[in-house]
């Protein structure tokens, strides 16, 4: 899984160049101006999150690893404080493997699936749909539900996705995938899938304290290597298939009196191939899709632009990148992805995978796969919190007309805030033109506070400073290489 997402994400390099203009233009390498546009804006920010799943799995019981991650509070972890995220989004994975048998069947795991990627699910025998009947099992999944009840008690709102259905309701009773990567939904649990889906979007609501808000039936679900061999849970399911579930999970939802749960889709692996199936989709389905999710896993690649075309300004759809991850541990190749997105895909949400990961390259916080203890801080943490802390839910995001600095307002507080990388090899000063703002003033004698992460070792990690002072209506600051800064500037008037 980690590394064929590495792979997309190089063979994608430079679509994105092509289509739009040479990459280059994206990058600082030479001192530049910026100039804000209040009048562009692109939707009202909804925050941050992570999936749950496998790290969840590990470490759910942990009070600090909730608070470092679902909270902005300083927290104590190895020795040294660390900044909270501020994480306000929490996808749960609802599981597709039990242990047990029904009339002689059971689960097919593959060889190569380690056991923390197993997640439990709650539907274990078909015999009987009835939540309330021995069927299911609530008590399964204890460690991440954990996680989750935390990450709702600290304020965060949530999503349930399934990577595959229970493993009864696959061909081949093997919820890694078909031996040959093909659809592997029995034809006759296309229901029963979202029955599972919506039984415990119920169950959450009554038991643990906890609204999901949306449901995606799907991850990854046109990709074709899903197999009967692979390392996690995965199931293809290719438009059509989704096509036909869709309903149902309208259906079963409704039927539970979930009328404001939203569904979410598709969650590909690619802003390509999300366009590719949304496009295919007719009117009637494209009305059950409250929302688009899509993956980061093109990395610098991919029509962006023309996914937020086809979904928000044609359609009227919101989008969001449910997941994204790189195994580049500095953080640098997350601050430069992200920035596109702030670009060219206007997402209102975006998701990391795994916030701890037993990659350190994929990690903020790595652990060891072995004996599953929590090790070494990425520098990708403090990159995070550039972004996290400070462009907060409910922010306005606004245009700045270059794809390696995020503007976002809130205008309440007057409220500016500016995240900017300068992804080159050597020093770079930006320069934040504000003259179309009527009202830029700063703090107490233009103080602009600013937050530094170099990452490249050896200097800053989100590091506070209070040096830099506004000109009138503008802003020189002076950039490390490779290195990411978030400005705060206050008293901002449109």
């Amino acid at each position: 899984m980690i590394r064929r997402r590495t792979l997309l994400a190089a063979t994608g390099a430079g679509v994105l160049g092509g289509a739009l203009g040479t990459l280059g233009a994206g990058t600082a390498y030479a001192d530049a101006t910026i100039s804000v546009n209040p009048s562009t804006t692109y939707g009202t920010w909804e925050g941050w999150g992570t999936s749950l799943a496998w790290w969840a799995n590990v470490f759910g019981g942990r009070d600090d690893f909730a608070d470092l991650f679902f909270t902005t509070k300083s927290v104590t972890y190895g020795g040294r404080s660390l900044p909270g995220l501020g994480l306000n989004i929490a996808r749960y994975n609802l599981g597709a493997c039990s242990w047990n048998s029904v009339n002689g069947e059971s689960m097919v795991a593959s060889p190569n699936i380690p056991k923390f990627k197993q997640i439990e699910g709650y539907w274990q025998d078909w015999t009987n749909e009835d939540p309330a009947s021995s069927s299911w099992k609530w008590t399964a999944d204890a460690t991440q539900r954990a996680m989750l009840v935390k990450a709702t008690q600290r304020g965060a709102t949530s999503e349930l996705f399934a990577n595959s259905p229970m493993w009864w309701m696959c061909n081949n009773h093997n919820p890694s995938g078909a031996s040959d990567g093909g659809n592997n939904l029995q034809t006759w649990n296309y229901r029963q899938h979202a029955s599972h889906l919506a039984a415990v979007a119920l169950y959450a609501h009554q038991h643990w304290g906890v609204d999901f808000a949306t449901v995606e039936a799907f991850n990854e679900p046109s990709s074709d290597w899903w197999k009967a061999s692979g390392t996690q849970e995965g199931c293809h399911m290719d438009a059509s298939v989704q096509a036909d579930v869709l309903p149902y999970l309208r259906s079963e939802l409704d039927s539970r009196g979930l009328t404001s749960t939203r569904i979410s889709a598709s969650d590909e692996t690619s802003y390509d191939l999300a366009r590719t199936t949304w496009n295919s989709f007719g009117s009637s389905t494209r009305a059950l899709v409250d929302r688009v999710n899509v993956h980061g896993y093109q990395g610098s690649g991919g029509r962006r632009d023309l996914l937020y075309t086809d979904v928000v300004t044609t359609a009227r759809k919101a989008l969001w990148n449910s997941e994204t991850g790189d195994s580049d541990g500095t953080g640098l190749t997350l601050a430069g992805n992200l920035l596109y997105d702030f670009r060219w895909l206007h997402p209102t949400a975006w998701v990391y995978w795994q916030v701890m990961d037993p990659s350190a390259g994929w990690a903020m916080i790595a652990y060891d796969p072995n004996t599953l203890q929590p090790g070494s801080v990425q520098t990708k943490y403090y990159v995070m919190a550039q972004f996290s802390r400070h462009i907060r839910p409910g922010m306005t995001i606004l245009d700045t007309g270059v794809s390696y600095a995020a503007a976002a307002l809130d205008r309440s507080a007057k409220r500016l805030v500016i995240v900017a990388a300068n992804t080159s090899a050597s020093a770079t000063t930006l320069t934040f033109d504000l003259s179309r703002f009527s009202t830029v003033t700063g703090g107490s004698g233009g103080l602009v506070p600013r937050w530094n992460t170099v990452t490249t070792g050896g200097g800053d990690l989100y590091t506070a400073h209070t040096d830099t002072y506004l000109s009138g209506k503008v802003l020189r600051v002076p950039f490390a290489a490779k290195a990411v800064q978030t400005l705060q500037i206050d008293g901002v008037v449109v």
